[in-house]
Protein backbone atom coordinates (compact mmCIF):
# COMPACT_ATOMS: atom_id res chain seq x y z
CA UNK A 1 0.00 0.00 0.00
CA UNK A 2 1.46 3.36 -0.97
CA UNK A 3 1.74 5.94 1.81
CA UNK A 4 -0.37 9.08 1.86
CA UNK A 5 2.27 11.76 2.07
CA UNK A 6 -0.24 14.36 3.30
CA UNK A 7 -0.32 12.40 6.55
CA UNK A 8 2.34 12.83 9.28
CA UNK A 9 5.23 10.39 8.88
CA UNK A 10 5.50 7.70 11.58
CA UNK A 11 8.45 5.36 12.14
CA UNK A 12 7.43 1.90 13.33
CA UNK A 13 10.19 0.27 15.40
CA UNK A 14 10.15 -3.54 15.34
CA UNK A 15 12.65 -5.81 17.10
CA UNK A 16 12.40 -9.48 16.14
CA UNK A 17 13.68 -12.53 17.97
CA UNK A 18 12.55 -16.02 16.96
CA UNK A 19 9.11 -14.62 16.14
CA UNK A 20 8.39 -16.46 12.89
CA UNK A 21 5.29 -18.19 14.29
CA UNK A 22 3.41 -14.89 14.75
CA UNK A 23 5.27 -12.36 12.64
CA UNK A 24 3.14 -12.63 9.48
CA UNK A 25 -0.03 -11.55 11.31
CA UNK A 26 1.65 -8.51 12.82
CA UNK A 27 3.12 -7.39 9.48
CA UNK A 28 -0.24 -7.75 7.73
CA UNK A 29 -1.83 -5.59 10.44
CA UNK A 30 0.69 -2.85 9.64
CA UNK A 31 -0.47 -2.91 6.04
CA UNK A 32 -4.08 -2.61 7.23
CA UNK A 33 -3.50 0.66 9.14
CA UNK A 34 -5.78 3.54 8.19
CA UNK A 35 -2.77 5.83 8.68
CA UNK A 36 -0.60 4.74 5.77
CA UNK A 37 2.36 7.13 5.85
CA UNK A 38 4.79 5.07 7.86
CA UNK A 39 8.32 3.71 7.60
CA UNK A 40 9.46 0.46 9.19
CA UNK A 41 12.75 0.31 11.11
CA UNK A 42 13.56 -3.26 12.12
CA UNK A 43 16.35 -5.09 13.84
CA UNK A 44 16.73 -8.82 14.39
CA UNK A 45 18.09 -9.72 17.83
CA UNK A 46 19.81 -12.95 16.86
CA UNK A 47 16.95 -15.15 15.65
CA UNK A 48 17.61 -18.78 14.73
CA UNK A 49 14.23 -19.32 13.01
CA UNK A 50 12.84 -17.76 9.83
CA UNK A 51 12.24 -14.27 11.21
CA UNK A 52 14.91 -12.56 9.10
CA UNK A 53 13.67 -14.19 5.89
CA UNK A 54 10.11 -13.08 6.69
CA UNK A 55 11.28 -9.52 7.28
CA UNK A 56 13.31 -9.40 4.09
CA UNK A 57 10.36 -10.66 2.06
CA UNK A 58 8.13 -8.04 3.66
CA UNK A 59 10.65 -5.31 2.86
CA UNK A 60 10.47 -6.38 -0.77
CA UNK A 61 6.69 -6.00 -0.72
CA UNK A 62 6.90 -2.50 0.77
CA UNK A 63 9.15 -1.17 -1.94
CA UNK A 64 12.20 1.08 -1.98
CA UNK A 65 12.80 3.32 1.02
CA UNK A 66 9.99 2.18 3.32
CA UNK A 67 11.82 -0.50 5.28
CA UNK A 68 15.20 0.02 6.97
CA UNK A 69 17.14 -2.87 8.45
CA UNK A 70 19.22 -1.55 11.34
CA UNK A 71 22.81 -2.84 11.50
CA UNK A 72 22.96 -6.31 12.98
CA UNK A 73 26.02 -5.62 15.15
CA UNK A 74 25.86 -6.81 18.72
CA UNK A 75 24.03 -10.12 18.20
CA UNK A 76 21.48 -10.83 20.91
CA UNK A 77 21.13 -7.65 22.98
CA UNK A 78 17.75 -8.14 24.63
CA UNK A 79 14.64 -6.01 24.05
CA UNK A 80 15.71 -2.79 25.77
CA UNK A 81 19.06 -2.48 24.00
CA UNK A 82 17.53 -3.58 20.70
CA UNK A 83 14.75 -1.00 20.85
CA UNK A 84 17.23 1.67 21.97
CA UNK A 85 19.29 0.90 18.86
CA UNK A 86 16.15 1.36 16.76
CA UNK A 87 15.37 4.63 18.53
CA UNK A 88 18.88 5.81 17.79
CA UNK A 89 18.45 5.13 14.08
CA UNK A 90 15.11 6.93 14.06
CA UNK A 91 16.60 9.90 15.92
CA UNK A 92 19.19 10.33 13.19
CA UNK A 93 16.30 10.80 10.76
CA UNK A 94 14.08 12.79 13.12
CA UNK A 95 13.75 15.69 10.69
CA UNK A 96 11.71 13.36 8.44
CA UNK A 97 9.55 11.94 11.24
CA UNK A 98 6.61 13.20 13.28
CA UNK A 99 6.42 10.28 15.73
CA UNK A 100 7.60 6.74 16.41
CA UNK A 101 5.65 3.64 17.46
CA UNK A 102 7.00 0.52 19.15
CA UNK A 103 5.82 -2.78 17.66
CA UNK A 104 6.10 -6.26 19.18
CA UNK A 105 6.50 -9.16 16.78
CA UNK A 106 3.63 -11.28 18.11
CA UNK A 107 0.71 -8.84 18.31
CA UNK A 108 -1.90 -7.66 15.82
CA UNK A 109 -2.62 -3.96 15.49
CA UNK A 110 -6.19 -2.78 15.09
CA UNK A 111 -6.63 -0.58 11.97
CA UNK A 112 -6.93 2.76 13.82
CA UNK A 113 -3.93 2.25 16.12
CA UNK A 114 -1.52 4.61 14.37
CA UNK A 115 -4.23 7.15 13.59
CA UNK A 116 -5.38 7.43 17.21
CA UNK A 117 -1.89 7.82 18.62
CA UNK A 118 -0.83 10.24 15.92
CA UNK A 119 -3.85 12.48 16.53
CA UNK A 120 -2.97 12.73 20.23
CA UNK A 121 0.74 13.37 19.68
CA UNK A 122 0.25 15.92 16.93
CA UNK A 123 -2.15 17.78 19.24
CA UNK A 124 0.59 18.22 21.84
CA UNK A 125 3.19 20.97 22.02
CA UNK A 126 5.83 19.84 19.50
CA UNK A 127 8.61 21.36 21.62
CA UNK A 128 7.68 19.20 24.63
CA UNK A 129 8.04 15.39 24.86
CA UNK A 130 4.80 13.43 24.69
CA UNK A 131 4.01 9.72 25.11
CA UNK A 132 0.80 7.97 24.05
CA UNK A 133 -0.23 4.49 25.16
CA UNK A 134 -3.52 2.58 25.17
CA UNK A 135 -5.47 -0.40 26.41
CA UNK A 136 -5.24 -3.77 24.70
CA UNK A 137 -7.56 -6.62 23.76
CA UNK A 138 -5.97 -9.65 25.43
CA UNK A 139 -6.01 -12.72 23.19
CA UNK A 140 -4.51 -16.19 23.36
CA UNK A 141 -1.94 -17.66 20.96
CA UNK A 142 -4.68 -18.28 18.39
CA UNK A 143 -6.07 -14.73 18.71
CA UNK A 144 -9.11 -15.87 20.70
CA UNK A 145 -10.33 -13.09 22.96
CA UNK A 146 -9.51 -13.36 26.68
CA UNK A 147 -10.64 -9.91 27.79
CA UNK A 148 -9.48 -6.31 28.06
CA UNK A 149 -6.48 -4.92 29.84
CA UNK A 150 -7.31 -2.76 32.83
CA UNK A 151 -8.54 0.81 32.38
CA UNK A 152 -6.32 3.78 33.25
CA UNK A 153 -5.90 3.97 37.01
CA UNK A 154 -4.71 6.71 39.34
CA UNK A 155 -3.15 9.80 37.81
CA UNK A 156 0.12 8.75 36.15
CA UNK A 157 3.18 10.93 35.95
CA UNK A 158 6.33 11.58 37.93
CA UNK A 159 7.30 10.40 40.55
CA UNK A 160 4.60 7.69 40.30
CA UNK A 161 6.44 6.38 37.24
CA UNK A 162 9.30 5.32 39.54
CA UNK A 163 7.05 2.86 41.37
CA UNK A 164 5.22 1.16 38.48
CA UNK A 165 5.09 1.07 34.70
CA UNK A 166 1.64 1.74 33.19
CA UNK A 167 2.77 2.21 29.57
CA UNK A 168 2.44 -1.10 27.70
CA UNK A 169 5.19 -1.11 25.10
CA UNK A 170 3.21 -2.56 22.19
CA UNK A 171 0.95 0.51 22.32
CA UNK A 172 3.55 3.21 23.04
CA UNK A 173 4.09 6.09 20.61
CA UNK A 174 6.45 9.05 21.09
CA UNK A 175 6.43 12.44 19.43
CA UNK A 176 9.63 13.80 17.90
CA UNK A 177 10.68 15.63 21.09
CA UNK A 178 10.27 12.45 23.14
CA UNK A 179 12.14 10.41 20.53
CA UNK A 180 15.13 12.76 20.73
CA UNK A 181 14.97 12.85 24.53
CA UNK A 182 14.97 9.07 24.99
CA UNK A 183 17.52 8.44 22.22
CA UNK A 184 20.13 10.63 23.94
CA UNK A 185 19.62 8.97 27.32
CA UNK A 186 21.22 5.92 28.92
CA UNK A 187 18.49 3.67 30.31
CA UNK A 188 18.69 1.88 33.60
CA UNK A 189 19.77 -1.73 33.18
CA UNK A 190 16.72 -2.69 35.24
CA UNK A 191 14.19 -0.99 32.93
CA UNK A 192 12.52 -2.25 29.80
CA UNK A 193 12.27 0.25 26.95
CA UNK A 194 8.61 1.13 27.60
CA UNK A 195 9.13 1.81 31.31
CA UNK A 196 12.23 3.89 30.58
CA UNK A 197 10.28 5.99 28.05
CA UNK A 198 7.48 6.52 30.58
CA UNK A 199 9.98 7.42 33.30
CA UNK A 200 11.96 9.83 31.19
CA UNK A 201 9.06 11.62 29.48
CA UNK A 202 7.27 12.21 32.78
CA UNK A 203 10.48 13.20 34.58
CA UNK A 204 11.17 15.71 31.82
CA UNK A 205 7.78 17.32 32.42
CA UNK A 206 6.31 15.94 29.21
CA UNK A 207 2.74 14.95 28.39
CA UNK A 208 1.51 11.41 29.09
CA UNK A 209 -1.77 10.16 27.58
CA UNK A 210 -3.50 6.83 28.24
CA UNK A 211 -6.17 5.98 25.68
CA UNK A 212 -9.14 4.08 27.11
CA UNK A 213 -9.81 2.57 23.67
CA UNK A 214 -7.93 -0.70 22.93
CA UNK A 215 -5.70 -0.51 19.84
CA UNK A 216 -3.86 -3.85 19.82
CA UNK A 217 -4.65 -7.56 20.01
CA UNK A 218 -2.08 -8.37 22.70
CA UNK A 219 -1.21 -12.02 22.25
CA UNK A 220 -0.62 -13.99 25.46
CA UNK A 221 1.41 -17.15 24.96
CA UNK A 222 4.11 -19.27 26.56
CA UNK A 223 6.97 -17.21 25.12
CA UNK A 224 5.88 -13.65 26.03
CA UNK A 225 8.87 -11.69 27.31
CA UNK A 226 6.58 -9.88 29.76
CA UNK A 227 2.90 -10.33 28.88
CA UNK A 228 -0.15 -8.60 30.33
CA UNK A 229 -0.20 -7.86 34.07
CA UNK A 230 -2.23 -10.38 36.09
CA UNK A 231 -5.24 -9.39 38.18
CA UNK A 232 -4.65 -7.06 41.12
CA UNK A 233 -5.04 -9.96 43.57
CA UNK A 234 -2.58 -12.22 41.73
CA UNK A 235 -0.18 -9.30 41.26
CA UNK A 236 -0.28 -8.56 44.99
CA UNK A 237 0.29 -12.21 45.94
CA UNK A 238 3.20 -12.46 43.49
CA UNK A 239 4.73 -9.28 44.91
CA UNK A 240 4.48 -10.63 48.46
CA UNK A 241 6.16 -13.86 47.42
CA UNK A 242 9.02 -11.99 45.74
CA UNK A 243 9.52 -9.74 48.73
CA UNK A 244 11.09 -6.28 48.67
CA UNK A 245 14.48 -7.26 47.27
CA UNK A 246 13.69 -7.28 43.54
CA UNK A 247 11.39 -4.27 43.69
CA UNK A 248 13.83 -2.12 45.65
CA UNK A 249 16.73 -3.13 43.41
CA UNK A 250 14.82 -1.95 40.33
CA UNK A 251 13.77 1.26 42.08
CA UNK A 252 17.35 2.02 43.13
CA UNK A 253 18.70 1.45 39.63
CA UNK A 254 16.02 3.61 38.00
CA UNK A 255 16.59 6.44 40.47
CA UNK A 256 20.37 6.20 40.01
CA UNK A 257 20.04 6.30 36.21
CA UNK A 258 17.90 9.44 36.37
CA UNK A 259 20.19 11.06 38.95
CA UNK A 260 23.15 10.49 36.62
CA UNK A 261 21.41 12.44 33.81
CA UNK A 262 19.98 15.54 35.52
CA UNK A 263 20.18 17.59 32.31
CA UNK A 264 17.32 15.49 30.88
CA UNK A 265 14.95 16.19 33.77
CA UNK A 266 12.67 19.07 34.63
CA UNK A 267 13.76 21.19 37.57
CA UNK A 268 11.05 19.82 39.93
CA UNK A 269 11.86 16.22 38.95
CA UNK A 270 15.58 16.86 39.42
CA UNK A 271 14.92 17.91 43.02
CA UNK A 272 12.62 14.92 43.63
CA UNK A 273 15.12 12.45 42.19
CA UNK A 274 17.88 13.89 44.35
CA UNK A 275 15.70 13.65 47.45
CA UNK A 276 14.71 10.03 46.74
CA UNK A 277 18.28 9.08 45.77
CA UNK A 278 19.65 10.47 49.04
CA UNK A 279 16.81 8.97 51.10
CA UNK A 280 17.62 5.49 49.75
CA UNK A 281 21.15 5.88 51.13
CA UNK A 282 19.96 7.01 54.55
CA UNK A 283 17.68 5.80 57.32
CA UNK A 284 13.92 5.61 57.90
CA UNK A 285 13.46 9.30 58.76
CA UNK A 286 14.88 10.46 55.43
CA UNK A 287 12.80 7.84 53.62
CA UNK A 288 9.66 8.87 55.47
CA UNK A 289 10.24 12.45 54.33
CA UNK A 290 10.63 11.28 50.72
CA UNK A 291 7.35 9.37 50.93
CA UNK A 292 5.58 12.68 51.52
CA UNK A 293 6.36 13.72 47.94
CA UNK A 294 3.05 14.25 46.08
CA UNK A 295 2.40 11.54 43.52
CA UNK A 296 4.80 8.93 44.90
CA UNK A 297 2.25 6.10 44.79
CA UNK A 298 1.21 3.01 42.86
CA UNK A 299 -2.10 2.37 41.11
CA UNK A 300 -4.08 1.04 44.08
CA UNK A 301 -4.03 1.91 47.78
CA UNK A 302 -3.04 -1.66 48.74
CA UNK A 303 -0.08 -1.60 46.36
CA UNK A 304 0.85 1.86 47.62
CA UNK A 305 0.77 0.64 51.23
CA UNK A 306 3.09 -2.25 50.36
CA UNK A 307 5.37 0.07 48.39
CA UNK A 308 5.67 2.46 51.34
CA UNK A 309 6.52 -0.36 53.71
CA UNK A 310 9.20 -1.74 51.40
CA UNK A 311 10.59 1.77 50.74
CA UNK A 312 10.99 2.31 54.48
CA UNK A 313 12.68 -0.99 55.27
CA UNK A 314 14.11 -2.27 51.96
Amino acid sequence: MAPHHAQPCIAILLSTFNGAAYLHAQLESLLAQSHTNWLLFWRDDGSTDGSVDIMRAFAGRLGEGRCLCVAQSGGHMGPTASFMALLGEAAMRADRLDAVAFADQDDVWLPEKLARGTAVLLGADPASPALYCARQVLVDAELRRIGLSGPPGRQPGFPASLTQNVATGCTVMLNRAALLLVARSTPSSASLHDWWCYLLVTAAGGRFVQDDEPVVLYRQHAHNFVGAPPSMLRRAVAALRRGPGVFMSVLRQNVAALAAQPELLSEPARAEVLMIHQALQRGPLARLAALRLPGLHRQTWTETLLFRLWFLVG
